[in-house]
């Protein structure tokens, strides 16, 4: 493959949109489009379950879900778990995320995401994130989450 071709692959987008209607995007589109059918199953004190079928948006080349959306799945839901803990007042922002991808979903299946928060401090957040098949419980991903929790404001 050439070096235009590649940077073609790397600049189009799949609805034909220009960069400059993509920057025209309200500032929070890409969490509903990867949250789109997310449902919340059981939450508790550092748990949070949810489920989803997985939607044909959130395909790879492959046909199954895509390693990004599988990535912030990890994020989202690994973040809102740490609001679940009592001296948790802000999600922080991202210092490490990681993902072990273990197998695939395809569209239509039903996945579960289990976050659990390992530990919330004052300053850092440690999540783990889980994703399985809900009908076989196999596992598809599982990610680490780090989170800095001490964001200062500017004043």
């Amino acid at each position: 493959m050439d070096f235009e071709s590649v940077k073609d692959y790397l600049e189009k987008t799949s609805s034909g949109a220009s960069s400059n209607d993509i920057d025209s995007m309200p500032f929070s589109f890409f969490e509903p489009v990867i949250m789109s059918g997310l449902k919340v199953d059981l939450i508790e004190r550092g748990l949070v379950i949810c489920s989803m079928k997985v939607p044909p948006h959130l395909l790879n080349v492959g046909k199954s879900l895509h390693g990004g959306a599988t990535a912030a799945l990890v994020d989202v839901v690994g973040s809102s778990v740490i609001l679940t803990v009592d001296r948790a007042t802000t999600t922080g922002v991202s210092v490490e995320i990681n993902v072990s991808y273990l197998d695939a979903a395809y569209v239509g299946d039903e996945i579960e995401i289990e976050a659990k928060a390992l530990r919330v401090g004052k300053a850092v957040a440690v999540v783990s994130v889980e994703l399985r098949n809900k009908k076989t419980g196999k596992i598809i991903a599982q990610g680490r989450h780090t989170k800095y929790l001490a964001v200062s404001s500017k004043l």
